[in-house]
């Protein structure tokens, strides 16, 4: 072999070369805009610090499955034209990194295991102490359903609209599974509008938290609530676990490792196995779903008109969402007299602990001295339950299709 015959060889196993030769048209813009949007979702995550143990991740994701030539992550392998079941041995056999770690979304383990981490970390005491915040939770679903039945209107699959209308629970591995289960082939689309309005959840909330409630109510300030025992921290989560999946057993997954994982926190004799879910399984495992997920945006299928019909649905079931959890709040606050300030109804959706963290803002900025964050954090820990349970219901009226 030549010298000319050994560079021409090394230019066309070269990613430029693959660019050059394989992309075309308007696939060419279709890539424009993919790299554009990964560097958008760095700078978020990086300079603005927005959800950045989230964004990092899926935007690294997004890149490798971009770059031509590199060939990690094949979507085929796990999506057949005809219908058919996943065959491992084809990902053993021409599988890539990526797919092996795509594994983890599809058996739905990732999500499992973050919700194992998140019930470890999560301090279900203000729900306990004030069970009335459970209405406000379910109150806060209401962007699900409605996001579902606008995603049907657009001309959506029920599958795909149960999957678009989970991101008004604000749960990124809820909307994973899913959707994982639902509509894979929107998996991408459907994560990054879900943990990208997570992260903006400081800006998307507090103008209908202000234009929802009057300054009288923003300034109600609640009692203290009460001391919870040991023994009610350790009965509650094996008694929702059991009385949730009696009712909607298709939630068990999700409900069930959420528990699990509280349970490890609150019994006592278990810390190890705690602070192992805290910290080690659910960092790496973020690590894992966050690339994973990411990948599943190739340029060519996601810069689609639906997929903007996402990101808008995604956004309304959000705004929705929050709104249903005030207006929940201030029926709440008018039953008892005068007694709940209607802006921890915004904390509602499953964003823990950030929601409640907002409500707690826009109340001090009406009074100093109006500390809501606890009273928040009852609707923000009953909003993880409750966008567990809405995914469980849609599993089961749409999973078997």
């Amino acid at each position: 072999m030549n010298l000319t015959e050994t560079i021409l060889n090394f230019w066309e196993s070269t990613g430029i070369s693959q660019f050059v030769t394989q992309v075309g048209g308007w696939d060419i813009l279709k890539y424009v805009a993919m790299y554009a949007l990964i560097i958008v979702l760095y700078y978020f995550a990086i300079v603005r610090k927005y959800e950045p143990l989230l964004l990092i991740p899926i935007a690294t994701g997004m890149l490798l499955a971009n770059l031509p030539g590199a060939n990690m992550f094949d979507m085929s392998l796990f999506i057949h034209e005809d219908g058919g079941p996943l065959i491992l041995q084809d990902v053993i056999e021409r599988g890539g990194l990526v797919d092996f770690l795509y594994l983890g979304v599809k058996t739905g383990i990732y999500p499992s295991l973050i919700f194992i981490g998140i019930g470890a970390m999560t301090d279900f005491e203000p729900l306990i102490a004030n069970p009335k915040s459970l209405l406000i939770g379910a109150g806060a679903q209401l962007g699900v359903f409605v996001a579902f039945a606008g995603a049907l209107l657009f001309g959506f699959t029920p599958q795909e609209a149960a999957s678009i209308g989970i991101i008004g629970g604000a749960d990124g591995p809820t909307a994973i599974l899913v959707t994982k289960t639902l509509a894979p082939h929107r998996l991408g689309a459907i994560a990054i509008a879900a943990y990208s309005y997570m992260a903006l959840i400081p800006l998307i909330q507090p103008p209908f938290m202000r234009m929802l409630t009057t300054k009288k109510e923003r300034t109600i300030k609640m009692t203290n609530l009460r001391k919870v025992s040991n023994t009610e921290k350790i009965v509650f989560p094996i008694l929702v676990t059991a009385v949730v999946i009696f009712i909607v057993p298709s939630a068990a997954p999700l409900v069930g490792c959420l528990m699990f994982g509280n349970l490890l926190k609150v019994c006592g004799v278990t810390d190890r196995l705690s602070k192992t879910a805290q910290n080690g399984m659910i960092n790496v495992v973020t690590i894992f779903l966050g690339i994973s997920v990411g990948a599943t945006a190739s340029a060519t299928a996601f810069f689609e008109w639906k997929t903007f019909f996402i990101i808008l649905l995604g956004l309304a079931a959000f705004i929705v969402s929050t709104c249903g959890g005030l207006i929940t709040a201030k029926i709440m606050n008018v039953l008892t007299g005068g007694k709940i300030n209607p802006l921890i109804g915004s904390a509602g959706v499953s964003a823990v602990p950030m929601a409640a963290r907002v409500s707690q803002k826009v109340g001090q900025e009406e009074d100093p001295s109006n500390f809501l964050l606890m009273h928040a954090m009852g609707p923000n820990v009953a909003g993880v339950i409750g966008s567990a349970v809405a995914a469980g219901v849609l599993l089961s009226l749409f999973g078997a299709a």
